[in-house]
């Protein structure tokens, strides 16, 4: 990384830190995977600005800040196990894996998921495990193998309602849920606790705009 980039780097952690990101490990982890890797050459130059980018089939790699809010909200440590609902360009993945033991991902665009995995590789990143699916159904049983529940599950594209019932169902007693709700222009990031009685209690975190959670895997001309 050139000086220019490293500048850029200091100055968004400095700009998370007055925008009100405090965790010192969640700043730690931005700081550390290197954002321009994630994003399209003709817009490389702008990787370290806080805001979102186009990274095709009609998908984005989110603002920084709401990245460093979505994981601030929830609570990560070393110990856990995340789920990840939309890998897109693996940006996000990238900083959940830093923080937490292991992370499941799954991306319904199976080109982007092809390419995140080859960074996840460059990066030497060894704790992520990505297929293409429907991440509304929550993480398959693989060869017999259910890897749920989850201490914590992030969604990066929004619920027209409420959450999917089944990511719900995949929330361990006692972990959370972060994803945002809502119609396009009306959209709440929300977070979901799952109680010892099996309920749930929420809080609304912030308003946000993200691309809408969608059913099945994308055709290979969907969004292309």
């Amino acid at each position: 990384m050139n000086t220019q980039d490293m500048n850029k780097r200091v100055r968004l952690i400095m700009h998370l830190r007055k925008m009100g990101i405090t965790d010192m490990s969640v700043l730690g982890a931005m700081e550390k995977v290197p954002r321009e890797k994630f994003v399209p050459e003709s817009v490389r130059h702008q990787a370290w600005d806080d805001i979102a980018l186009p990274i095709g089939r009609g998908q984005t790699i989110s603002q920084p800040f709401v990245v460093a809010a979505m994981t601030a909200a929830l609570k990560l440590s070393d110990r856990d196990k995340v789920l990840e609902i939309g890998t897109g360009c693996g940006y996000q993945t990238a900083i959940l894996s830093k923080l937490c033991r292991r992370v499941y991902t799954i991306e319904r665009h199976k080109p982007l998921l092809k390419d995140a995995e080859k960074r996840f590789e460059e990066l030497k990143l060894r704790n992520i495990t990505a297929i293409a699916a429907d991440g509304m159904q929550g993480w398959p049983k693989i060869n017999n193998v259910d890897q749920a529940p989850f201490d914590k599950i992030i969604v990066t594209a929004a619920a027209r309602g409420e959450a999917p019932k089944k990511l719900l169902d995949q929330v361990r007693e006692g972990g959370m849920m972060v994803i945002p709700v809502g119609e396009n222009g009306n959209q709440v990031l929300r977070s979901y606790k799952k109680e010892a009685d099996g309920s749930f209690s929420t809080k609304d975190l912030m308003d946000v705009r993200f691309v809408p959670l969608l059913p099945d895997i994308a055709s290979d001309v969907d969004a292309a």
